[in-house]
């Protein structure tokens, strides 16, 4: 299995590679890796008490965040590597200044492993929610290394349930920190121990959020005029659905967060929108579609909303329901969301709905016309605190 699961590696190398001839996030994922291992020991050079924390993207960072946040007030003379797998991530926050470096991962083939652990000399390794990386575990490993798994979750389909090489991996873990009760039963079907159950650290996040939330003023006007959708990481596929929408419902407001921006001119042709960075107090209200060209603002545009529609679930998945909900307003999703256990929850406690066309989407839309905040806002506060329990054991 050793050995599938290292050919598996080097086929998606070569497959990024041959992608990044035509694909800018494949070319930024072989770029952000060139010449790493020198950037490393240039940078890190005389580094000690150095902490690894390990995310996939800017999702799982949103996961990190209070993590690495309670750690430094814990820790104050520990320093913080921050690592990404995906350009999504590390472009984004390869300069924040909470963390003391910020790198792209190496793939993680033996003798990446071997030569990142030999570098960096972590104290420890914190990895977030999915992200398994089995030479850089088992290297870790080997050097004696705690490596702790923040945020997870598992379901009975992963192949730590179908084959004893990958649970056997687990077992080289320091300590599992699970979601929910159904993951713990899942790890404790195939005698792993080394785990407990501290909800999901992105409560707290969105609960920290909230605290030292922005006004937007512009925005804020643009929502006034009439009722308004937040359409938030939007696909191409989300937005077939939210295009006839727009065009039927001309008495509501739509802002759109697309999740990349190279398809912006599009969007803005096919919904006659109006771009963020275009608009100003006399534009603001030309066009009853305004498309945001901005990173980083779309946590702080929910509140302006009576809806919020969560782009991915035509996809690979939804993306950050959580940010929207935190606002007590009701949330609007394509079918793809079984992974999440908060959509799960939401869809249960009739505060979230799933579609799968148009019909369902206007049908949602109805549904929700009253709506009592109050559900969403207490499933927030009720699932807070999972930082403080993993702190405890950091």
């Amino acid at each position: 299995m050793k050995i599938v699961y290292n050919f598996i590696i080097y086929a998606y190398i070569l497959a990024i590679r041959i992608s990044s001839l035509y694909n800018k996030k494949a070319r930024l994922w072989i770029e952000g890796r060139k010449n790493i291992f020198f950037k490393l020991k240039e940078q890190l050079k005389g580094g000690k008490d150095i902490v690894w924390f390990h995310c996939a993207s800017l999702g799982e960072f949103e996961q990190a965040k209070p993590v690495i946040k309670a750690y430094k007030l814990k820790y104050i003379d520990h320093k913080i590597l921050l690592t990404f797998f995906s350009p999504s991530g590390f472009e984004i926050q390869k300069s924040n200044p909470m963390v003391d470096w910020v790198f792209y991962l190496p793939s993680d083939t033996k003798l990446n492993a071997k030569t990142f652990i030999s570098i960096t000399q972590p104290i420890k390794a914190i990895f977030i929610k999915y992200e398994f990386w089995f030479n850089y575990i088992n290297e870790i490993h080997n050097q004696g290394i705690p490596l702790y798994i923040v945020s997870a979750i598992f379901r009975k389909n992963q192949l730590f349930f179908k084959f004893k090489w990958f649970e056997n991996q687990l077992k080289k873990i320091t300590h599992i920190f699970v979601q929910d009760k159904k993951s713990q039963i899942l790890l404790n079907s195939i005698s792993i121990n080394n785990h407990s159950i501290s909800g999901d650290t992105r409560f707290d996040t969105v609960v920290a959020n909230r605290k030292k939330q922005k006004n937007i003023t512009l925005i804020k006007k643009f929502s006034e005029t009439q009722t308004t959708i937040i359409c938030g990481s939007t696909w191409p596929k989300d937005e077939m659905i939210l295009n006839r929408l727009i065009k039927n419902f001309q008495n509501y407001n739509f802002i759109i967060a697309p999740h990349e921006n190279n398809n912006i001119k599009k969007l803005q042709k096919q919904t006659n929108g109006i771009l963020y960075s275009n608009v100003n107090e006399n534009n603001i209200n030309s066009s009853n579609v305004l498309i945001i060209d901005q990173v980083g603002i779309l946590s702080s545009i929910y509140k302006y909303g009576k809806y919020a529609y969560i782009g991915g679930g035509f996809g690979r998945g939804i993306h950050n329901i959580l940010e929207a909900v935190i606002f007590g307003i009701p949330t609007i999703f394509g079918p793809n969301y079984y992974k999440f256990k908060e959509a799960i929850d939401l869809v249960n406690k009739k505060a979230a709905i799933s579609i799968n066309n148009y019909n369902e989407l206007v049908s949602a839309l109805d549904y929700f016309k009253k709506f009592d905040k109050s559900i969403s806002e207490n499933y927030i506060h009720e699932n807070c605190g999972a930082t403080e329990e993993i702190i405890k054991k950091l």
